[in-house]
């Protein structure tokens, strides 16, 4: 144990004094193949001790929305130089614009124009914006290929400002237009009840995310143990309806039982104990789908018994 905490001492030691910082990739290639292998080896061959980790690269084929959800469900707990490269191009050799993204807490975030840094951009602000000069931030000797710009652009020039070889100022000329942002409704307070989307759901469990955030629920004074009212529709055609208790966590509530919380990001969500609730009500993410929450009545103990 001593032996690895030392070694993994020497390459923080030996990140930090090249003046690197992390580079965080985000994709929807998967790693059945070597689209990600290949990314990174452009990244170590720009500097063989830099810092890369995965943000995922399992997103959904072509999901733009998706991609830009999981970069705000991430970033605020990377630290300021954190370069985030964003992937998910379906319009990759096309006009759209290849950018970098200062936030106005010190990230970076390298992507496609196409409204994957819509939430980001949003929630930590916009410093600056860069076109990447493809003529000097470009994978050398890649000029032929059109179709794998993560590799050849994003990747390379991400590795160059994660490592120091670029300041931002070389990325490319700044842009001052605003950047593509995709439309998307705010959950908001609507004749007593809380109304709302649901922009991802927690993948490996089934549970579904709401864009219902801590402030705009706290509107409601809710009380621990109280039951609510979920209303889930897609496209105005009710999925789901039923009523489950305001609870910390999902334990609180018997196996197989419904429950209300605050997720990790501090939004309002929907689980069943030990139970898939996307999977058992066939419930997706996405712009179709909308949420409707409001007092049910009675209030119940924490095991989502209705009290007397």
């Amino acid at each position: 144990m001593r032996a690895i905490l030392g070694a993994a001492a020497l390459l923080c030691v030996a990140v930090c004094a090249s003046g690197a910082g992390a580079l965080v990739l985000q994709t929807d290639f998967g790693t059945k193949d070597g689209a990600v292998a290949a990314m990174k080896g452009v990244a170590v061959g720009v500097e063989p001790r830099l810092a890369i980790f995965d943000l995922s690269h399992e997103n959904t084929p072509y999901d733009i929305w998706e991609a830009a959800y999981r970069l705000r469900q991430t970033a605020p707990y990377w630290p300021s130089g954190t370069v985030f490269v964003s992937v998910v191009d379906p319009g990759v050799g096309t006009g759209r614009k290849a950018i970098v993204l200062e936030t106005r807490t010190g990230q970076f975030f390298v992507s496609p124009d196409n409204g994957t840094l819509t939430l980001v951009a949003e929630e930590l602000g916009v410093a600056a914006v860069r076109e990447i000069d493809a003529a000097t931030n470009r994978l050398p000797g890649s000029e032929r290929s059109h179709t794998f710009h993560g590799r050849d652009v994003f990747a390379y020039t991400g590795a160059r400002l994660a490592a120091g070889a670029i300041a931002f100022g070389e990325v490319g000329p700044e842009l001052k237009a605003d950047i593509v942002r995709l439309a998307h409704e705010k959950a908001r307070a609507e004749d007593g009840a809380l109304v709302g989307g649901i922009p991802a759901l927690d993948a490996q469990y089934g549970n579904v995310w709401t864009d219902i955030g801590e402030t705009l629920f706290a509107g409601c004074a809710p009380r621990l143990g109280e039951r609510f009212k979920v209303t889930i529709a897609c496209g105005g055609k009710t999925v789901f309806a039923g009523e489950m208790p305001y609870v910390r966590t999902f334990g609180e509530v018997p196996e197989g039982q419904p429950l209300l919380y605050l997720n990790s990001l501090m939004d309002v969500s929907f689980a069943l104990n030990l139970r898939s609730f996307a999977e058992t009500y066939g419930i997706r993410a996405g712009a179709e789908w909308s949420v409707r929450v409001e007092r049910a009545g009675r209030p119940a103990d924490a095991s989502g018994r209705t009290q007397p």
